[in-house]
């Protein structure tokens, strides 16, 4: 028998749960361990409209930029605000953080671009390059 391999198909969105800089889970403060929920975020992973889109215009910026000034090269701003644009574009939802009341895009550009907690953009950017972190079982929380 034939494999349908459409059983195969990764999940749209992943979960995942965010490390602080001394690589420990993060979860909300409380009093009680009962009351503590993971912090973490959702993003669209390679098999989404979303993270197409995203990677899209990451080369279109590339070629309007060698088009403007026959180079590829960024300053690191130039390149740290790129990256925080393309993580605000794939990502979802956060879950459980604050970022100084900030919701939707605002937030995830103030996380992935604020460099003291560059951490947490780091973390995003390595879960979305392994498909195996959007298996059906990954699913938004």
């Amino acid at each position: 028998m034939s494999l349908n391999i459409k059983s195969k198909a990764v999940a749209e969105t992943s979960f995942l749960h965010l490390k602080d800089a001394q690589d420990n889970l993060m979860y909300t403060e409380g009093d009680k361990k009962s009351d503590k929920k993971p912090v973490g975020v959702n993003v669209y992973g390679p098999g989404s409209r979303e993270y197409q889109a995203a990677q899209t215009k990451i080369s279109n910026r590339a070629v309007s930029r060698l088009r403007k000034s026959g180079k590829f090269e960024q300053t690191s701003d130039e390149k740290q605000k790129e990256q925080a644009q393309y993580l605000a574009e794939i990502t979802h939802s956060f879950v459980e953080l604050d970022y100084d009341g900030l919701t939707g895009r605002e937030l995830a550009l103030a996380v992935y671009g604020d460099r003291s907690i560059g951490f947490i953009a780091d973390q995003v950017a390595e879960h979305v390059k392994d498909w195996s972190n959007f298996t059906q079982g990954s699913q938004t929380s």
